[in-house]
């Protein structure tokens, strides 16, 4: 079966639906939206807690990492989602996107001319919908509903403050003048519901004539005739279609998707496609190298009494939490968890800051990290924002239905490891605070004999995780290992871009899904004026 667009989008994840957005506002443009996931209809997607709940099973793709050389060995669990709105649809939600020395970088540094801060803040006004800040660093029109918490729980209030007695001082804006500092996360959230990118962007046109929307879409290749761009083949409900574009591909899978859909189709190192048989469209080494991401480490503490969200694990207090945000859209299920956060130094010769932390009212919220058998208890995490260390995302075969090999090759730079453990060691150090102390009852994970400098590391080694940020495989830039160039077009083919996590060409230091959103808002801005 076969059908023809001007426009066909692979990947209906954060960037994905942006781009749907944008460019189906030409009603004389066709537009097709491919996801290889369901729709986001389940209802944990919407409430803001539910993120605890969708950091594995049917809405993700199940990665593991390769064993990692410098973390134990472990395959480490690696959530990427896999729905409508993409990480938007099960991410924390929480809203930073850096500071304006990470897009110089990219600028002056980096080959990307056009991506400095003063080129791409109009793109982050344009898409902020902030129900609280409306100051030159917010937008408070865009279809990215923005929120403050209207009640952090009491444990949260407590890690602010520890931060301060520490030494870190109460920044109520991490997004404005300053980053450095700690305080409550804004969220991605409206009216106390998840406002991801599919709520947001693409819900509201989801109606327009010009626009189609196809889900359980499997990507098998993008077609390629002289150069350019033809159109997609895919695979829904055991079928193979092709749809054709009479404009463009633009592929946002994301940064372990995007490579993969271009390795496929013949677009990627050479001797890797090779290998597998695939012939070569373009020799593009950069495809699926220089990924990097944040590499969290946890600790848990038990607390005295019930002031985190672990008091709701109960049945009957979580039919009241049930019963309140049903009724009145306030209470936990309106939290989003990761309540609480800090942006500060493991070196204070550092000029912005070079680590996050993520304060979590509750304990075991996420795969792999440890709860509270009985009782409350609450998590700190931390990770390095600009990390030396780059992996590679590779295929394991020629089949699109064959896993990919993601390998982030955490640790693999002595300065990450040394980061990081002052990051741990800062954790410890906020946590040992009066404004906590009063409130814990002990250590949890790990317990309070890990003391030395090689035991911590021993611990970030054996402990650490995805921190979900993976981007950087189809960098852009100008230089060899580029994959796409300032427009986002993908050097030696015509009619084929990239636009997600995966065209970073380094990361930023901060959470990223803003900055997706951004990168696809002048997208939209740079395909419309062919």
């Amino acid at each position: 079966m076969s059908r023809g667009y001007d426009y066909i989008i692979v990947g209906g994840g954060t960037a994905g639906c942006v781009l749907a957005n944008r460019l189906s506002s030409n009603a004389n443009a066709r537009v097709l939206l491919l996801e290889a996931g369901k729709a986001d209809k389940h209802p944990f997607i919407h409430m803001p807690i539910g993120f605890a709940k969708m950091t594995g099973g049917p809405y993700t793709w199940g990665f593991r990492t390769v064993p990692q050389v410098h973390a134990e060995n472990r395959r480490i669990p690696y959530v990427q989602a896999r729905v409508l709105g993409g990480g938007s649809s099960i991410n924390a939600e929480v809203f930073t996107r850096g500071v304006a020395q990470d897009y110089d970088r990219w600028a002056n540094e980096e080959g990307c001319k056009g991506w400095a801060f003063k080129d791409v803040q109009p793109y982050f006004l344009r898409s902020e919908g902030n129900e609280i800040f409306a100051t030159e660093y917010h937008g408070t029109e865009g279809p990215l509903g923005v929120s403050s918490l209207l009640n952090p729980m009491p444990v949260t209030k407590a890690f602010v403050q520890a931060c301060q007695q520490y030494g870190i001082p109460y920044n109520p804006d991490f997004n404005g003048a300053a980053q450095e500092g700690a305080g409550v996360y804004q969220t991605t959230t409206r009216h106390s519901r998840r406002c991801s990118t599919a709520v947001g962007y693409l819900r509201p046109v989801m109606h327009r004539a010009n626009l189609q929307v196809e889900t359980g879409c499997l990507t098998t290749r993008i077609i390629i005739e002289n150069n350019r761009a033809r159109g997609v083949e895919y695979v829904q409900k055991g079928k193979k279609h092709i749809a054709y574009a009479d404009a463009e591909v633009v592929v946002t899978a994301g940064a372990i998707g995007s490579p993969k859909v271009l390795m496929l189709s013949g677009i990627g190192p050479a001797a890797h496609l090779k290998k597998h048989g695939i012939p070569v469209v373009a020799d593009l080494p950069g495809v699926g190298s220089n990924l990097s991401d944040h590499y969290g480490i946890d600790i848990v503490y038990e607390l005295k009494k019930p002031i985190s969200l672990d008091r709701y694990n109960k049945p009957h207090m979580m039919l009241w939490a049930g019963l309140q945000y049903l009724m009145f859209k306030s209470g936990p299920v309106s939290s989003n968890v990761v309540e609480g956060g800090a942006f500060w130094y493991s070196d204070k010769q550092e000029s912005v800051p070079d680590l996050q932390f993520h304060f979590l009212a509750g304990a075991g919220v996420e795969a792999g990290v440890p709860s509270i058998q009985s009782g409350s208890g609450c998590t700190l995490n931390s990770y390095v924002l600009r990390p030396k260390s780059r992996g590679t995302v590779r295929l394991s075969g020629a089949s699109p239905e064959e896993p990919v090999l993601v390998d982030p090759n955490f640790l693999a730079e002595p300065e990450d490891v040394r980061s990081a453990v002052d990051g741990l060691h800062i954790s410890r150090e906020i946590m040992a605070q009066p404004g906590m102390q009063k409130h814990i009852k002990r250590a949890h994970f790990p317990e309070s004999s890990v003391k030395t400098r090689e035991e911590l590391i021993q611990y970030a080694r054996k402990y650490g995780r995805t921190s979900y940020h993976p981007n950087g495989t189809c960098k852009m830039g100008v230089d060899d290992m580029a994959v796409v160039d300032p427009t986002l077009k993908v050097r030696g083919v015509e009619g084929l871009r990239v636009s997600d996590s995966s065209v970073l060409p380094s990361l930023i230091g901060s959470n990223t899904n803003a900055v997706t959103v951004m990168i696809s808002e002048r997208a939209s801005d740079l395909i419309s004026a062919v």
